[in-house]
Parts: C-alpha cells; structure tokens; sequence
C-alpha cells in the first residue's frame, strides 16, 4: 500500500484528534513555521493550520508531491487562488454550523431582547425595565443557503419566526440574490452567511442598508468584507438600523475603531465557531476523508469553479 504522509496541524495534538489512520500511513506534525519533519517532503495529505494563509507558497514547495489539502474551516477565499494544479482543496462545510448558528441565534435574541441594555443596567446595579421584542412572527432573510444557511433556518422556525433564504441562484425554497432589492424592505433581520467571494465582497453597501426597514437588524457570521464598514456605521449612528457582528473589516478590529462605539452595536471576535468540540468534529471529517484518500474513493467538500 502506497504510504500517504499527513501534516496535522497545529501541533501533536492534532494528531491525538486524528486517531487511528489506515494502515500504511505515517502521520507527521508541523506548524508549517519551525522545522521541517523527516518525510515532510514525501506528504500527499495536508491539513494546513486553522486560517493561516501565510507563505502558501513556501510550504507548497516544500510538499512537493501532496495531491489533497484539506481545510478545518469552511471559508477558502485565503488559499483558493494560491493551490497549486493537482493539488485538490477540500474545506470543512458542514463541521461547523451548528455552532456558528447558535451564535446567530445568540446575536438576535440578545439584540432583540436588549440584553446589553440589561447587562449595563447590572454593572450599574439599576433595576430598569427596558421594553424588548422578540422573535415571533418575524421575518429573518438569510443570505447564504449553504449548511449553515439552512441550520440557521431551522432553528430560526423554533423561534416561530419566518427564514427567507437567498443564495447565488434560486432553487426550490431559495430565491437568488438578484431578488434582494425586493426582499430587503420586509425582513425584520439580515443574516450574513454568505462565502466571500469577488461577487460578495462589499455586497452590503450603502444601497443595499438603505433598503432594510427602519429598525431592522443586521448579523454578520460571513465574513467582515462582505460588509461595506463605513456605509454600516453610518446607518448604525443615525439609529436607523441594528446590528451584532462575529466578523468585521478590518479584523482584528483596532482598539481606537470607531464600531466599538457605535451604538445599537454588538461585536464578538470571531468567535462563532470557537467552542470545545469543534477540533474534535473537524477532524473527525479529516479521519473520514483520509479513509477515502487511501481507499481512492472520492472526497467530500470538494471545492471546484468559482465556489
């Protein structure tokens, strides 16, 4: 059987995660920083450090003969132009959603229901009853229909609320994204969960903030360039609109950015997919993966064309 190299990062404790691999397989760990392991140069089967993109190139070459790289995370839009040919680029759709669309629920419920205002009022030691909302009988667009997409929506029907989902082409119960100047003016709330692409990046402009309804709410789970940053603290300082962001531009945000001050403003730091299982599930997908690399079976998340 032909011995297949895995470079598990970031350090042996991705290779505890990674468990028992097939037979005829070495599995090697490297930060792709420090020194180079014996048989570094011998991998076929990469699983490159969480969101680095740093010095690709470098590390490509000192791979010469990997066939498969397989992400942990579900974003690409880092390392998509820079594979080289016949290297095929897996990512992580489906390992996280479930965790990322807690947050959004988190997000929304906590915007809706004031719970800044609560927690502000409890470091003040204030008992003051501020009038909320809720999620009953709201309409919540959520543009991007992939898993996580469609998780969010799930949840979202617990709530007795009313996901309208929109992706880059209509199907069966998703509208394209053509549609959203019709749909904009009658969501409650916007739901970023949109891969970032050429075609998404700066997509919530000032033209598209304009059509959601006075008061609505806007989630970003996506990616913070998706949003254009100034057009939406424009629209946050009028008080016009709401929002709660897990990602934003620049990230990290400086600590002297004027959208820690914004009012009717949520910020948490990328935090959506940071919880305790989330090694554990994804490389549970690169163990499954790894299984069918050596079975010559073919991979799953596969990312081909224009993504």
């Amino acid at each position: 059987m032909t011995v297949v190299t895995v470079v598990c990062v970031p350090d042996d404790h991705a290779v505890e995660l990674l468990g028992t691999v097939p037979e005829g397989v070495r599995v090697i760990a490297w930060d792709g920083d420090g020194p180079q392991p014996d048989g570094l140069a011998d991998t076929e089967f990469w699983v490159p450090q969480v969101e680095d993109a740093s010095e690709l190139e470098a590390k490509f070459v000192a791979m010469p003969r990997l066939r498969v790289m397989q992400l942990t995370s579900a974003g690409v839009e880092d390392v998509l132009d820079h594979v080289p040919d016949g290297v095929t680029l897996c990512d992580a759709r489906g390992v996280h959603g479930s965790s990322v669309a807690e947050l959004v629920l988190t997000l929304v419920l906590a915007s809706l229901r004031r719970l800044p205002d609560f927690l502000d009022a409890q470091r003040d030691r204030r008992w003051d009853l501020v009038e909320a909302d809720d999620l009953r009988d709201k309409t919540v667009l959520i543009v991007g229909a992939g898993d996580l997409g469609e998780q969010t929506a799930r949840r979202l029907r617990s709530f007795d609320a009313t996901p309208v989902l929109v992706a880059h082409s209509a199907r069966e119960g998703v509208h394209a994204t053509d549609e959203l100047p019709d749909l904009l003016p009658d969501a409650d709330v916007v739901v970023l969960t949109l891969p970032l692409t050429p075609k998404t990046a700066g997509l919530v402009d000032a033209e598209f903030l304009a059509r959601m309804r006075d008061g609505a709410l806007l989630v970003n789970v996506a990616r913070g360039k998706v949003v254009d940053t100034d057009a939406l603290l424009a629209e946050l300082t009028s008080g016009r609109l709401r929002a709660a962001l897990d990602v934003v531009d620049p990230e990290p945000l400086p600590s002297d950015h004027a959208l820690w001050s914004a009012p009717n403003l949520i910020i948490t730091p990328h935090a959506a997919g940071h919880v305790k299982q989330a090694g554990s599930r994804a490389f549970a997908l690169v163990a499954e993966q790894l299984r069918r690399f050596v079975a010559g079976e073919k991979l799953e998340n596969v990312v081909e064309g224009a993504y």
